[in-house]
């Protein structure tokens, strides 16, 4: 009998992993002047969306709602970044469109998980 030493990817995680990885294969296209400016502001703040998305998972209770709202706060400005290159025909509007798509799913769950932990911590603080 073997055992998978993996331990299961949380479903917001596989997300920005799809998500970061389609943005990937549209940055390499963006026109240079672009690719290296906003391009890269974009990439490196979808990796901070990513790296506090993360750390969520695995720092106490009471620090949970602060790594979720910097997430969310990041992914908020990637939104708006990537309307700004898209409206600066720095890639193409299905492109936009269908990783608008993915960061609004993820959007969703951050917020719902940021409802829950916020919850949890209301009704901790009644006890």
């Amino acid at each position: 009998m073997s055992i998978d030493p993996i331990e299961p990817v949380p479903p917001l995680i596989l997300k920005l992993e799809v998500a970061y990885t389609i943005w990937h294969s549209y940055i390499i296209h963006f026109p240079k002047v672009h690719r290296y400016s906003l391009g890269t502001k974009i990439d490196i703040l979808f990796c901070e969306v990513i790296q506090y998305s993360s750390s969520a998972l695995f720092v106490k209770k009471e620090q949970k709602l602060v790594y979720i709202q910097k997430a969310i706060q990041v992914l908020d400005t990637v939104k708006l970044l990537l309307h700004i290159a898209n409206t600066i025909k720095a890639f193409d509007t299905k492109q936009y469109v269908a990783l608008s798509e993915k960061l609004h799913e993820i959007g969703k769950m951050l917020g719902g998980w940021h409802n829950q932990v916020l919850k949890q911590m209301e009704e901790k603080s009644k006890n």
